[in-house]
């Protein structure tokens, strides 16, 4: 099936001077755009097939900030080779990115309500038909090799551009996470930087009751990065984190605690909040609670 029309990319764009990183809302404003990325969510999981409800709230944030104030990237262009690249490794927080991406403006938000529908290629993982998806995710461990391949070829480009891997904890389980680690410290990958939505929760239960994974910190370090740790629902914290000037010796890893199903009252910190179908009143529910939270803003 061809792509929609409103999900057909913009042509290449030829004049590649002087992208620059987005001037940023100021936090009230920020605050707002991820209250609108959670309605997004929510709405896609009260669909007829539901969603990565948990992994995806406790996202919403930290893709607020790349998106918003971090990254250089253009919606009108989304394959612009010198744009900074957001690997979502972690790809059960799909409709999380499509959600922020709809907000940065890649596609107008009716595109959205495609979700789950047959033939539609917003389903529960990204796929690289959608504007602004580099990869496709959801095999858990591959975001972070790739990101070191996106690094390497940055370096013999000569290009500044940035790369960066968003992971969740559980996945830090797969012994591929460690190798790629260990290969973008051997290599020096300034470029590379790598978040982890650390919530805490995996599907089966606590990640340290799964299988542990503390001191998470000292285990990047010994990998050779330069390990930052900020609150993952603090924008601002955030902010300082993911605009810190690049470390020439090493690639960088931003710990970002958060908590699964944030903004929604009555799955938050919760591992059944993994995937769910909300009904009807659960979705007004949720709608209610992120509204309330961002301010009662609902454009």
């Amino acid at each position: 099936m061809s792509s929609p029309p409103l999900l057909r990319g913009a042509p290449a764009r030829t004049d590649i001077t002087g992208l620059q990183p987005p001037p940023g809302p100021d936090a009230a404003e920020t605050a707002r755009i991820a209250g609108r990325i959670r309605e997004h969510i929510v709405s896609m999981c009260a669909g007829p097939e539901g969603g990565h409800l948990g992994g995806s709230m406790s996202l919403v944030e930290i893709l607020t900030v790349l998106y918003f104030r971090v990254m250089r990237h253009d919606p009108r262009f989304p394959g612009l080779p010198e744009r900074d690249v957001l690997l979502l490794s972690k790809g059960h927080g799909g409709i999380a990115l499509f959600a922020t991406l709809c907000e940065a403006g890649y596609f107008p938000a009716e595109a959205l309500d495609e979700y789950a529908r047959p033939g539609s290629h917003f389903m529960a993982h990204p796929h690289p038909e959608i504007p602004g998806v580099e990869i496709a995710s959801g095999s858990l461990g591959h975001g972070l090799a790739l990101g070191v391949g996106y690094a390497l070829a940055n370096r013999l480009d000569g290009s500044d551009r940035r790369c960066f891997v968003v992971m969740g904890d559980g996945e830090l389980q797969e012994g591929s996470v460690w190798e790629a680690a260990s290969v973008a410290s051997a290599h020096r990958l300034s470029g590379i930087t790598a978040i982890v939505d650390r919530n805490g929760l995996q599907i089966t239960g606590e990640t340290e009751t799964v299988n542990s994974l503390e001191p998470l910190a000292d285990r990047w370090r010994a990998f050779g990065w330069r390990v930052l740790e900020a609150d993952g629902h603090d924008t601002e914290a955030l902010t300082g984190a993911l605009t810190l000037p690049a470390d020439p010796q090493s690639p960088t890893v931003v710990i970002a605690h958060t908590v699964k199903g944030k903004g929604v009252p009555f799955v938050e910190g919760q591992a059944r909040s993994h995937y769910a179908r909300l009904s009807g009143r659960q979705h007004l529910r949720a709608l209610n609670a992120v509204r309330a939270s961002a301010g009662g803003d609902r454009r």
